[in-house]
């Protein structure tokens, strides 16, 4: 790999996103079927189909380049996908499995939003509009994912509360001794619309 002009980056991130969006694919059907709360699998089934479109559009747009994704391997999602794979094969409370998910999930998307606000900030440098307008729409899709996973934390996070409570001893406890994943009210959704558009360069 040489990347000695911002052409040779746009098209590596481009490879590189490429290889992301082929990784979800495999993954994300297995997410859902991991998923007990009926949103949450609804949420990665609806992804799964913009995630096919992602990786589409960014084959189009390596196209518009005379380019094709040749064999770059995202290390960054592979290593988001191990790390996945490892909770769904985790034992415990369905809802805090969930909240789990969730959390591997989000992280996929911030991701994704970091590496698409790359690239389409590079297309638009480069002068490749359509590309640009492209890679925005997808942009917008990955913000749209994350905020439904915020949202779907919350009723999550509160079921895994009170499993952990239950696990201690029949909420005997205060809330705030629990170590689950809603101790901190949405723990999943720490990145705001807003904040995560600070990518957006």
């Amino acid at each position: 790999m040489k990347l000695n002009t911002l052409p040779d980056l746009f098209i590596h991130e481009l490879q590189d996103l490429h290889s992301a969006e082929t990784q979800l694919l495999e993954a994300l059907p297995k997410m859902a079927k991991a998923s007990t709360d009926s949103k949450l699998k609804e949420a990665f089934e609806s992804h799964l189909k913009e995630t096919q479109q992602h990786a589409e559009t960014v084959l189009t747009v390596l196209g518009m380049l005379d380019s094709t994704p040749g064999r770059t391997k995202c290390a960054a999602m592979a290593g988001l996908v191990k790390e996945a794979d490892d909770i769904l094969k985790a034992e415990g409370e369905d809802a805090v499995k969930d909240a789990a998910i969730i959390s591997s999930a989000q992280r996929v998307e911030h991701y994704e939003i970091a590496a698409y606000g790359t690239a389409r900030t590079l297309a638009a440098l480069l002068g490749h509009e359509k590309a640009a307008q492209m890679l925005e729409r997808i942009l917008d899709q990955e913000h749209a994912a994350d905020e439904k996973l915020s949202d779907i934390s919350n009723s999550v996070n509160e079921d895994a509360m009170r499993a952990g409570e239950q696990e201690q001893g029949g909420g005997s406890g205060s809330s705030g001794s629990s170590g689950s994943a809603g101790s901190s009210g949405n723990a999943n959704g720490s990145m705001s619309k807003g904040g995560s558009r600070s990518t957006k360069r």
